[in-house]
């Protein structure tokens, strides 16, 4: 007795990989082009090693922020607005001034984001900071 054994057609594992590949290509595509909203923070110039800096004392304004969040100018305890309009009058005076921000490390991030803030308003194009303390 002869026993014949019928083929069966294999299964083609190339045709659903080519789809997997495909499908892995057009996610990949669509992550490439895709826009991301990026919070960019403070955009800092930051000096030229090769040309130092030199910033006459008559053009540089001392600012110390307080760990409480209070802001002192010349040992005086200032609010925002009055801590702007005095920006304001040392700008007009030294268009060229530079704005040096002393920080104590345990002020709160916001009260420091609103003073670069303010300083980033009325377009003060010399700034530095230093963090004090710890």
């Amino acid at each position: 007795m002869i026993k014949r054994f019928m083929k069966h057609a294999p299964d083609d594992s190339s045709s659903s990989g080519a789809l997997n590949d495909l499908s892995f290509l057009l996610i990949i595509f669509f992550i490439v082009i895709a826009g991301f909203n990026v919070n960019k923070g403070f955009l800092l110039n930051l000096p030229v090693k090769d040309k130092p800096r030199i910033v006459k004392t008559d053009d540089l304004m001392k600012c110390r922020l307080v760990a409480d969040g209070s802001i002192m100018l010349d040992n005086k305890r200032l609010t925002l607005e009055e801590l702007r309009t005095a920006i304001a009058e040392k700008k007009a005076e030294w268009p060229n001034m530079t704005f040096l921000l002393l920080i104590d490390g345990n002020t709160e991030y916001q009260q420091v984001v609103d003073i670069i803030y303010e300083i980033k308003q009325q377009k003060i194009e010399n700034f530095s900071f230093k963090l004090d303390g710890e």
